[in-house]
């Protein structure tokens, strides 16, 4: 299984170029991570860096209390029938300050990007 951490910081807006292998096959990511202080949470957007495609478009960063929740589940087929993997967002400490990942504690939870999880 691969996993790829997300290098992430608290500046409020971030871009990432990655290369990680996803179900067996490689994919040229860019990644924006944004803190939209309008509703109080982070986003996530992805591209095929090679093609420019738009895969995923600011879906909100949460940590689900207990299971992990995949928020890369309802786009699971949206690179040419392949898999975008499973995104996680998973509490970093016993215990977050925020049920979710807000302005100010982002590097208390850890974004993990792996294999496409089938349960």
């Amino acid at each position: 299984m691969n996993c790829t951490v997300l290098p992430l910081t608290s500046d409020p807006r971030q871009i990432l170029t990655l290369s990680p292998v996803i179900d067996g096959e490689s994919l040229r990511a860019r990644i924006e991570v944004r803190y939209l202080t309008g509703p109080g949470c982070w986003v996530l957007s992805l591209w095929n860096d090679a093609s420019g495609e738009l895969l995923v478009n600011q879906i909100p960063l949460i940590a689900s209390a207990g299971w992990p929740n995949d928020l890369f589940a309802p786009y699971h087929y949206k690179r040419d029938g392949k898999g975008l993997g499973t995104l996680l967002c998973i509490p970093s400490v016993d215990e977050p300050s925020s049920q979710d990942p807000g302005q100010n504690n982002l590097s208390e939870f850890t974004i993990l990007w792996t294999d496409t999880y089938v349960g």
